[in-house]
């Protein structure tokens, strides 16, 4: 019994250290030596100096500072309230999906991303969790159980968001490739824009999912293998599918903007720095 229970946590924790390793490494390059998304606001550390402005009254000049030059300085203090924000990661059977041997699945680069963000939050005094049971917390001691969870492959049929509560006026990150049903993905922003949640949805996808590149004879099956399709014309099917994706793009970018969020979109064949940094600058802009 107990040789069994330890065998199977050995298993379980074989990935956490190339996915934690792959995360940390990820997001030094993207923001080396990062300290958070500072901001001016009420706090107690200096931050910076700023040129006084016809709206600023003579209460906020630094007069010390302004009598070293000929302008009118104010002194600016850090904004220190740790922001909380929530990730949300795809586990859905599709997400297992690579258009080639050398690239990396949905999932895989999904959890990457997912975890990437959470070094930089979580470096720079964030609160981070992940839907649906692991409360945002501070410190490096949140990565070790946000990194299990990420780990674990407990893929489901179709990835929605569950409808778990997250703290009112922060920020949310949901990655998945949106290509399953869209009511439930409604249903959970609606819920996040009720408690003042704003956010960004990351849609990654494989290249030949946005290309369609097959022709002839060819057969497609869903990663569960419950659906299958067969034609001898699949160059018939291209127009179709691009439409059709095209149209869930559109959808996509339609509930975004009414909801007050973004969207972002990531090929597997790209860079993920590329894709953390566009998610960083989006969330800073979010505060």
């Amino acid at each position: 019994m107990t040789a069994d229970l330890r065998q199977r946590a050995e298993g379980l924790a074989a990935p956490l250290p190339a996915l934690l390793a792959q995360a940390e490494h990820l997001a030094a390059s993207v923001l080396p030596g990062a300290h958070g998304r500072r901001r001016a606001g009420q706090g107690d550390e200096f931050w910076q100096y700023r040129p006084a402005t016809a709206s600023d009254g003579a209460g906020r000049i630094d007069w010390r500072r302004s009598g070293r030059a000929d302008a009118h300085f104010v002194r600016e203090t850090e904004w220190q309230a740790a922001q909380a924000v929530t990730l949300w990661v795809d586990r859905a059977q599709a997400m297992a999906f690579s258009g080639a041997k050398d690239r990396a699945p949905k999932a895989d680069r999904a959890r990457l991303l997912g975890l990437a963000l959470a070094v930089l939050l979580l470096k720079g005094g964030e609160r981070v969790g992940l839907l649906p049971d692991l409360p945002p917390r501070m410190g490096r001691a949140q990565l070790e159980p946000l990194t299990l969870s990420l780990a674990t492959d407990d893929a489901t049929d179709f990835g929605t968001p569950p409808p778990a509560a997250m703290p009112a006026r922060s920020q949310a990150v949901f990655l998945s490739d949106f290509l399953g049903p869209t009511e439930g993905l409604e249903e959970a922003i609606a819920r996040a824009v009720e408690q003042g949640v704003g956010g960004v949805l990351v849609q990654i996808l494989d290249p030949v999912e946005e290309q369609f590149p097959y022709q002839g004879r060819s057969i497609f099956e869903s990663m569960s293998g419950i659906i299958r399709h067969e034609t001898l014309r699949a160059n018939d099917l291209q127009t179709r599918y691009r439409d059709r994706l095209a149209a869930r793009k559109d959808a996509l970018s339609a509930l975004a903007r009414h909801s007050g969020w973004q969207v972002l979109t990531h090929h597997t064949d790209q860079p993920p720095a590329k894709a953390l940094m566009a998610l960083w600058q989006a969330l800073d802009g979010g505060r």
